[in-house]
């Protein structure tokens, strides 16, 4: 299972659904970085600099879920991973999601067989951008599995 959770985990950082997350304020003045930052002052966060970060991961542009694992092929989390926000205005139900997601992909590769139409061709990973970034329409065949 610790593969299947690095596979759902590289999906989450490589699909990047909210790239901005949602915008933060200031509750006083702060400094960071030697920058003064006043109260009230909108931060928006850029998920995407953090999640394909070159020092962060073992493969930041390509779709790896060894980025997840270590030598001895367990499950590891690296700080550096957070697609549910930041800080503590983190999406309340990221726990609720996670086991969601686990439970559906799993299931639904149990029971089915998912096949890349042999006519398609190539698939364009370009995403669709707009508030969320989302992915272009695609065919595929879903199979039974017997």
């Amino acid at each position: 299972m610790p593969y299947v959770q690095a596979v759902i985990h590289e999906i989450q950082r490589i699909a990047n659904t909210a790239p901005l997350s949602v915008f933060h304020c200031t509750t006083k003045d702060t400094e960071l970085m030697g920058y003064s930052i006043p109260k009230g002052t909108v931060i928006i966060q850029n998920l995407t600099s953090v999640l394909r970060e070159e020092g962060q991961w073992k493969f930041p542009h390509d779709f790896n879920p060894e980025n997840f694992l270590d030598k001895q092929g367990d499950f590891v989390k690296p700080e550096a991973f957070m697609p549910f926000s930041a800080g503590p205005r983190v999406c309340l139900g990221e726990g609720l999601a996670r086991m969601e997601l686990f439970l559906f992909t799993v299931t639904l590769l149990k029971k089915f067989k998912f096949i890349w139409p042999e006519d398609a061709g190539k698939p364009d990973f370009t995403p669709v951008y707009g508030v969320m970034l989302s992915p272009k329409p695609y065919n595929m065949k879903v199979q039974l599995r017997s």
